[in-house]
């Protein structure tokens, strides 16, 4: 026993197993990999549903897209003239009551108009008409990319 702890790097059993289980310096990258590529399947496939649930076919412009800080007050309008705040069905006339009472920052909200490609553009100037008239000034249209 005395003889091999004279003997260069520890000898015996414990230099031979201190050796063989050295800390590993490297990354092992793969269980990353992994994670990052799952939440991209995530995040692809959940992407289309965070839109606003009413089906509108939106006619298509070649506008430049407005950039802003928080999301806007959606006012949907579909074919048959039925109006939707964000998702709930409402009339006309109490559109502004609504609109006021879920407005964070009062008159200066932005809401957004989407408007189907085949609703009468009468109900959507009615709409857009109510909004300026109650002094929701920051009003846009909402349309499809596209040739214009």
């Amino acid at each position: 026993m005395g003889a091999s702890m004279n003997m260069p790097g520890g000898g015996g059993r414990r230099g031979r197993r201190a050796r063989r289980f050295q800390p590993q310096s490297e990354i092992n990258v793969t269980p990353f990999v992994d994670v990052m590529l799952v939440l991209l399947i995530i995040f692809m496939v959940s992407a289309p549903l965070l839109t606003v649930g009413v089906p509108i076919d939106l006619p298509e412009s070649a506008a430049n897209p407005l950039e802003g800080d928080t999301d806007p007050l959606t006012i949907s309008i579909e074919a048959d003239g039925t109006i939707y705040l964000q998702e709930n069905e409402i009339t006309l006339d109490t559109l502004i009551a609504r609109l006021e009472a879920i407005a964070e920052t009062g008159y200066e909200e932005r809401v957004l108009v989407r408007g189907d490609t085949a609703s009468n553009y009468g109900v959507i100037m009615r709409v857009m008409g109510r909004l300026n008239q109650a002094g929701f000034n920051r009003i846009g249209l909402v349309t499809v990319e596209g040739d214009g």
